[in-house]
């Protein structure tokens, strides 16, 4: 039986600036129907391979393949094009203006033809309600400003746009990375949907007690560099904690905080 193909894969993609190696031998399957955590501190290089991922930046070398087949984007829209979505952080909304409006965003529906052509609000607002209830939220009046939403809620209408206009890939960059805990698991709940539905999600985060719950695959990178990909079944939370921190780096903190108890409280004795 053969096994499926990937929805995204990446072979030894290398992405470099000038002398500066910013990525380095990243390889990556996600499937359909399948949550990848892509784990990793600051400056693991998580920026750089969204953005290669969603045509920002071409890869100085490797194969990036969409459902099998090689893909070369040159802009954003290409990616787009191939059914790749990205929900950045900032989210590219504006505050001010409807949820109806921001998840229309450049692609109004519209009614008529000609010079009586003109946007169709009325089922935009029709649309924008549906879509947010189908994720468990009740938006009273899709006219209502954007920034009266939560920042779950936000992050909701963003992936829900993006899966509204036919992504087959959602891509989310640090999507609870600002969030409470309950706002996080409104968006943690949304991510588990979208993969019920049959999207590949690549949910990029640095917080392991976000990623392990939802995740199926773990990515972790370090310095640019691929630990390695490993299945859920395959490493526990506490494992993948240490990969992305360094083992070592845990422990030398523990001694030192361990040292530092033990002269505070030989000061205090004193």
């Amino acid at each position: 039986m053969n096994a499926p193909v990937p929805m995204i894969e990446m072979r030894d993609v290398a992405k470099h600036f000038g002398s500066v190696i910013a990525l380095s031998g990243i390889s990556m399957k996600v499937h359909s129907g399948e949550v990848m955590c892509l784990l990793g501190d600051n400056g693991a290089g998580k920026s750089t391979l969204i953005k290669t991922l969603s045509g920002v930046h071409v890869p100085t070398h490797g194969e990036f393949l969409v459902d099998g087949k090689e893909a070369h984007f040159s802009s954003p829209s290409d990616a787009l094009d191939a059914g790749i979505a990205t929900v950045f952080q900032d989210l590219a909304m504006i505050p001010l203006m409807s949820i109806t409006r921001n998840f229309f965003m450049g692609r109004e529906p519209t009614r008529g033809w000609g010079p009586t052509r003109r946007v169709d609000w009325t089922f935009a607002d029709r649309v924008a309600k549906e879509e947010m209830a189908k994720i468990g939220i009740d938006v009273r009046d899709p006219a209502q400003p954007v920034g009266t939403l939560s920042g779950g809620e936000r992050q909701c209408v963003a992936i829900a746009r993006a899966v509204y206009f036919g992504a087959k890939v959602l891509i989310l960059d640090e999507p609870t990375s600002a969030l409470g805990v309950k706002q996080a698991s409104v968006v943690l709940r949304y991510i588990a949907k979208a993969r019920a539905d049959g999207l590949a999600v690549i949910f990029i985060t640095h917080n392991v007690h976000h990623a392990y719950p939802v995740g199926d695959a773990f990515t972790i990178l370090k310095r640019g560099s691929s630990f390695g990909t490993f299945r859920k079944d395959e490493v526990s939370r506490e494992e993948v904690l240490n990969m992305m921190a360094g083992g070592a780096e845990l422990e030398s903190l523990d001694a030192e905080l361990a040292e530092f108890q033990r002269a505070d409280g030989n000061g205090q004795a004193a």
